[in-house]
């Protein structure tokens, strides 16, 4: 396996395990929020430092998510553009090390907030199936900052549902 493959991120994704691993950084933001503790913000920064870098690949979360609670609880699959996924992690990445650093700081109430809108937008994912950052992804890219060429699925409505391009079937 080379580097290259090991930093990719997937594309098309499961949903479901994306939900999954919303599911299980909502948990661990819990946590942390409620302990206040600087390493607990590095927990979760790195693991959505290593989700940005390589989607489930190196992440705990990710691989349990891909490997147990999508095939073995949910049951199902649904196929997403990885890109605003991705996009997603991103700013899941700053918020969380923004909360690091607002720790490591003394500014654990301020951390502490931080977490908390993270834990909002990660409950939206894991409960309703509502990505926030993907919302954003898409504002961005149908505004022209983020090329089209990044997501194409996401911009041409036909390739992410087959029978509207081909009304026939």
């Amino acid at each position: 396996m080379s580097v290259r493959s090991v930093f990719t991120f997937p594309n098309p994704v499961n949903d479901y395990a994306a939900r999954s691993t919303a599911g299980l950084v909502v948990a661990l933001a819990i946590v942390a929020v409620v302990v206040n503790h600087w390493a607990l913000y590095a927990v979760l920064a790195i693991g959505f430092a290593l989700r940005v870098a390589s989607g489930p690949k190196l992440s705990p979360f990710g691989q349990l998510s891909v490997r147990v609670i999508a095939p073995k609880i949910w049951r199902k699959t649904k196929l997403v553009p990885g890109p605003p996924k991705r996009f997603a992690q991103g700013i899941g990445l700053a918020f969380s090390t923004t909360a690091l650093v607002l720790s490591l700081l003394g500014y654990g109430l301020a951390a502490q907030i931080v977490v908390g809108v993270l834990i909002v937008a990660a409950t939206l994912e894991f409960a309703l199936g509502f990505c926030l950052g993907c919302v954003v992804f898409g504002f961005l890219q149908s505004n022209g900052i983020i090329p089209d060429t990044v997501c194409e699925a996401c911009n041409n409505i036909s390739l992410r549902n087959p029978d509207l391009a081909n009304p026939s079937r």
